[in-house]
């Protein structure tokens, strides 16, 4: 199901349960369009995701790491100010939308007791997080500030008097007494139902609508057994549900929707992150890394290009003894070519006296043209081993940008900076000029590397897998590593992987092989062969870039990845 406001009914009594009367410790902003709020309550921290994301608009509790920036926005420390230590009241739901009020009790400047609601609205594009004051409605401030040409319906900004989107003039399910539901029921085919059912009540998705429809179907009381399909929102068994093109979807319980494979989840908290996980994890990145996803695709496209001109060069260059025949034909025979001939047709003592037919520059005689032909004949054979030598090169490049295409596609935020740290080391991209105080020498801040991604096997074995080439050197290269078993995909771009164990398991090499396909190129394949071997038999050549290796006297075991088996085995 999407984000309807049924899940929502079912987020706020999850909410409540577990973060009412706690206190708000902490606020970040580790995205544009997310804040985190970490709310102390029974002895526990939990963090909290408020989304406004257009696309993945959301409210949970989150276990997924989050990497803050440097600088926090001027959102996050205006949060900051007024909510950090201030007391989380209650978390309600307007009607049944997809708008919640997460009421904060705290003091304004003088003093005085106040009440301030964080407001999310979940609504696609529309979607934004205010800070309101609740006894006169005023906007203090919101994540995504939208002038009145964009929005004239109500006004997006600091100061304005917040007021709700339109109302859908529905009923609202839980409040309802369902019997316009039994008019639905009598007057319509039972096809039309679902549809009636989202025209006449608020919050109802299609496939929510369709699930009720399933649930009501053949029941002896219809409004009886949609009572009771309601109040599964009020105490939620969270469901994953996989089908067979691995498309998932989900529910705030097993509603018997069909699916190849279902997984059951304690919270909703749980479940969302298991279903946003991959989709979340690239849209950030790709926000972050938006800069770098364009160089590595130009970088590629420049060095394919190059490799195309240089493989032409070097055909031509295996065709050079053409043109030497061609001059020595023509220096045996220059009386029978004159100047404004195009071409001429001479015997080929080279190939039992076949006739060769030869083109002419019209503007030379028979020894200038001869001249010609020798003269290329030199440059190309010349060419050859710098041709050769530069097709290394570039195969090198485009080796070195498919590994960095590689690694953008599966890396998580953190691993972003990593790969901009290389990329600027290996002089493809600049560094930002750091502005200089009077008077003060400005030192470069010392860069700490992210930490290889964490898996734990099923037998307790850990796996570490490095998300980029600096973790990668980090894994394979270090001395205290050598005796530990070092996996990577065979002959594609791909992860590091290393096993903290001498002598794993089958089982936990099956896992790590695994891991290893997971995160490479071939991740969408089947039947991968991965390689693996001691790290203490991989040696980089002299000069060679970030993350490449070379070995030998490897194992191969063929795997399939398996994206439920990466999440199973992370370590939080």
């Amino acid at each position: 199901m999407p984000l309807d406001g049924l899940f929502v009914h079912a987020l706020a009594h999850e909410f409540n349960q577990k973060l009412a009367g706690g206190r708000i410790t902490k606020v970040h902003q580790p995205y544009p369009n997310e804040i985190i709020l970490v709310v102390r309550n029974n002895s526990q921290n939990y963090p909290v995701l408020l989304s406004a994301h257009p696309a993945y608009a959301r409210a949970q509790v989150t276990q997924i790491p989050y990497q803050n920036p440097k600088t926090p926005t001027n959102f996050a420390m205006f949060l900051r100010r007024n909510l950090e230590g201030a007391r989380l009241e209650k978390i309600e739901q307007v009607d049944n939308d997809r708008i919640l009020h997460f009421a904060v009790n705290t003091h304004d400047e003088l003093g005085d007791e106040q009440t301030l609601l964080l407001t999310l609205e979940m609504m696609g594009r529309h979607s934004n997080l205010f800070l309101v004051r609740e006894k006169d409605q005023r906007i203090l401030e919101l994540i995504k500030h939208v002038p009145a040409d964009q929005n004239r319906v109500r006004s997006l900004m600091p100061s304005a008097t917040y007021v709700l989107p339109p109302a859908q003039n529905k009923e609202n399910p839980f409040t309802s007494d369902l019997g316009s539901l039994a008019k639905i029921l009598l007057d319509d085919e039972r096809a039309n139902w679902a549809k009636a059912i989202q025209q006449q009540f608020e919050g109802f998705s299609s496939q929510s609508a369709q699930a009720l429809v399933r649930a009501i179907d053949g029941a002896s009381d219809a409004i009886d057994a949609t009572k009771n399909w309601l109040a599964h929102f009020d105490q939620p068994a969270p469901t994953l549900y996989r089908s067979d093109k691995n498309k998932l979807s989900y529910a705030a319980f097993d509603w018997g929707q069909e699916a190849n494979e279902k997984t059951a989840f304690e919270t909703l908290g749980e479940l969302l992150d298991a279903y946003f996980a991959g989709q979340a994890e690239a849209d950030r990145v790709n926000q972050q890394a938006a800069s770098l996803v364009r160089l590595v695709k130009n970088e590629l496209k420049k060095n394919l290009g190059k490799q195309k001109k240089l493989e032409q060069t070097l055909t031509d260059s295996e065709n050079a003894d053409s043109f030497k025949v061609k001059g020595d034909l023509l220096i045996t025979y220059p009386h029978l070519v004159k100047k404004g001939m195009t071409e001429v047709e001479i015997e080929n003592y080279y190939d039992e006296n076949k006739r060769l037919k030869i083109a002419l520059d019209p503007r030379f005689d028979g020894l200038q043209n001869a001249n010609r032909y020798f003269h290329k004949y030199r440059k190309l054979r010349l060419a050859k081993d710098y041709v050769l030598e530069q097709l290394a090169a570039t195969q090198e490049e485009i080796d070195y940008f498919n590994q960095i295409q590689t690694q953008l596609a599966v890396a998580s935020p953190k691993d972003v900076a990593d790969i901009k740290v290389e990329l600027i080391d290996q002089g493809y991209l600049r560094e930002k000029a750091r502005i200089k105080t009077k008077g003060k020498q400005t030192k470069k801040p010392k860069y700490v590397m992210g930490k290889p991604d964490q898996f734990v096997a099923s037998d307790g074995t850990l796996i570490e897998v490095g998300k980029n080439n600096l973790q990668n050197d980090q894994l394979s290269l270090k001395k205290s590593n050598r005796h530990k078993i070092w996996l990577h995909v065979q002959k594609l771009p791909g992860s590091h992987v290393l096993i903290d164990s001498e002598n794993p398991s089958s089982e936990t090499i099956e896992e790590a092989a695994k891991l290893a396909a997971y995160f490479s190129k071939a991740r969408d394949s089947a039947n991968v062969p991965v390689d693996y071997l001691p790290a203490g038999k991989l040696r980089k050549p002299n000069g060679a870039k970030p993350g490449f290796v070379i070995f030998e006297g490897q194992q191969t075991i063929y795997v399939t990845p398996d994206a439920h088996l990466v999440q199973k085995l992370k370590k939080v």
